[in-house]
């Protein structure tokens, strides 16, 4: 069994050392640190990737907090089920040890009704905010909001507002079929030809 730690912080500007401190003082040797620093602008993990292709059945991973582990509940919920199935023990510092013990499991399963809460609660969040802006915003309208006529599809449609279907395809050099789209795509939804 071998014991790893990992660190993380978010910015340049934040310390590695309190956690790295931590770790130690949870039986973590230097060397079985693994320590980046990782910005909200990349995904990449390059240490915590290492770290997981370095565990095997028995060993245990030391964090200082849940969030080390990732940003999103469901992908640490998801990490934590994959440890469990290899027989790997996660201990949080703030919280305790994640085992197949029944504290353990336990502990898993709380962690586990937090990420649901907290999916509930966009679900809740988003239906309050599409059902105000209904019935505050007389323009509402769900879906991606209406395409503009640009560019050279813009310069078809104007033209075709005053000339007829063959004509505007003759000018244009494009098909008639082509024509008929543009139009029948500002007819039926609505669209703005863009300045």
């Amino acid at each position: 069994m071998t014991k790893y730690g990992y660190a993380r912080v978010s910015t340049n500007g934040q310390k590695l050392s309190d956690q790295i401190e931590q770790l130690k003082e949870n039986g973590v040797t230097y060397d079985n640190i693994f320590q980046e620093k990782f910005t909200e602008t990349t995904s990449k993990r390059p240490q915590f990737t290492k770290l997981q292709h370095q565990l095997k059945s028995g060993d245990e991973v030391v964090v200082t907090k849940l969030d080390r582990l990732g940003r999103k509940t469901s992908e640490v919920i998801s990490l934590l089920d994959k440890w469990s199935k290899d027989n790997i023990t996660v201990n949080i510092i703030n919280m305790g040890r994640l085992d197949n013990t029944p504290q353990g499991k336990l502990m898993r399963n709380v962690i586990s009704s937090f990420a649901e809460f907290e999916r509930d609660l966009i679900v809740s969040r988003t239906g309050e905010g599409k059902r105000y802006a209904r019935e505050h915003n007389a323009n509402y309208h769900e879906g991606r909001p209406k395409r503009r006529i640009l560019g050279r599809n813009k310069d078809i449609y104007e033209y075709s507002l005053n000339h007829s279907i063959k004509e505007t395809s003759r000018a244009m050099g494009i098909s008639e079929s082509t024509v008929k789209r543009i139009k029948r795509q500002a007819r039926l939804e609505h669209i703005q030809v863009g300045k």
